[in-house]
């Protein structure tokens, strides 16, 4: 047998050349899956943040949802949203208040088609809804960030505050007007008047012998005595005296008020109710004035409920705050006839009144004296069913100092020798609250 060492060689050689690639090889592999290893492992890392990302992303968005759905949800003003089309896609709560129509029901419908629903499409302003709320309507073209056209929004705003607020400007405005009228005129009657009581009263003492004669300078005197009351009252409208505050108990007011009223309880079926917080126990106010004010609420109420009703009378602090501080806030109320909405704003206007023994100064006497303190007076009243006068007071002394316009007035009409023949009950004006 020949043996080639040679060959032998050369295999063995071929062979370790063999596992060495092979070594490399796998070494190669398992260099390149410890990168692929780690790589991924990277991507898990990048995807696990961009998830995370993606999460709190996602979560902002949707507090940011629920954030302005909250706050279209919380806005006094009704929003409606339309698209291209003019279908309604959005509607808050207050829109649903202010329509008077379920959200189910707007939603999918056209603007018009609610307005005339809501009864709102009318050409007056401002509009009011069927709930006695005055509102304004205005509507707005939306637009995306590149300028396209993205549809439409109607914004329905309850302007009742806003009317109330020009109403009851209007009203001081008028008043202050004619106020100043009626005291120059005031003043100008009642000179003269001093005169005639004069002449008058010489005229009783020169005919004491002549009864008959002597009965015609006593009418006189009553005339000028009746004028005179009447110029007191006017004088009072025009430069209500308050200058005397101090601190009262409220229910004692009231009290007093509802006795200088019992000539017209008597003979009456009418429930009285006192209401007083603890709270509004005490009152800065000018007493006699505040008085007369409540007598002349209380007539009011008293000739709106004929023969039978329901007289309540409260006290409470509001939070509607004064200036500096709270308020107080008086009411009365009575279950009588009401007060119809087309004489509403003219209730407090000089001379003008419903009954006729009345000559329309009693509430315009009230409305003088309230804004003397400092204060205002409201009306809330449904035909049929009653009325409610509120007084609202600032309820802190400083505030409530009542300056008094007459002790620096040198041409105040002081009646020119003409006594000031009234009491308390003389310059109360029995207006109706009907």
């Amino acid at each position: 047998m020949n043996i080639h060492p040679v060959s032998a060689t050369t295999d063995s050689d071929l062979l370790c050349e063999a596992f060495r690639s092979f070594d490399d090889a796998a070494a190669t592999l398992q260099q390149s899956y410890l990168t692929m290893t780690s790589r991924l492992e990277q991507l898990d890392v990048e995807l696990a943040d961009r998830n995370e990302a993606l999460d709190r992303n996602l979560r902002a968005n949707e507090e940011l949802r629920e954030h302005l759905t909250a706050i279209v949800e919380s806005l006094s003003t009704g929003l409606l949203v339309m698209d291209t089309e003019g279908t309604i896609t959005r509607c808050n709560h207050s829109g649903e208040q202010l329509l008077g129509l379920p959200r189910e029901q707007i939603i999918g419908s056209s603007l018009s088609a609610c307005l005339k629903e809501a009864q709102l499409d009318g050409d007056a302003y401002p509009l009011t809804t069927q709930q006695g709320a005055a509102v304004a309507l205005s509507q707005h073209a939306l637009q995306t960030s590149e300028g396209r056209h993205a549809g439409s929004l109607a914004l329905i705003q309850d302007v009742t505050a806003v009317r109330e607020l020009e109403d009851r400007l209007q009203r001081r405005n008028r008043l202050a007007a004619m106020g100043e009228m009626v005291g120059r005129i005031a003043h100008e009657i009642r000179n003269p008047l001093g005169s005639i009581e004069l002449f008058a009263s010489m005229l009783r003492r020169d005919l004491k012998g002549v009864p008959a004669l002597r009965g015609y300078a006593e009418h006189i005197s009553s005339s000028v005595h009746m004028m005179n009351r009447l110029l007191t009252n006017l004088l009072l409208y025009t430069k209500p005296d308050c200058s005397h505050g101090e601190w009262h108990e409220t229910e004692a007011l009231m009290l007093d008020a509802l006795t200088l009223a019992a000539h017209a309880v008597a003979n009456t079926r009418i429930d009285i109710r006192l209401e007083v917080n603890p709270a509004a126990s005490r009152i800065w106010c000018d007493a006699g004035q505040m008085k007369q004010v409540l007598l002349n609420l209380i007539l009011n109420s008293i000739h709106a409920m004929p023969g039978s009703g329901t007289l309540t009378l409260s006290a409470a602090l509001t939070e509607e705050l004064a200036p500096r501080g709270p308020a107080l806030r008086l009411s009365v109320s009575d279950t009588g006839v009401g007060i119809a909405a087309a004489l509403r704003s003219r209730i407090f206007d000089p001379f003008f009144t419903t009954r006729d023994e009345g000559t329309g100064l009693g509430l315009a006497i009230v409305h003088a004296i309230i804004e003397a303190h400092r204060g205002r007076i409201d009306v809330e009243s449904v035909e049929g069913r009653g009325t409610t006068l509120t007084i609202v007071l600032p309820h802190h002394r400083e505030v409530d100092r009542v300056e008094t316009p007459e002790s620096s007035d040198p041409d105040r009409a002081d009646g020119a020798g003409v006594p000031a023949m009234i009491d308390e009950r003389h310059f109360v004006e029995e207006e109706t609250s009907a």
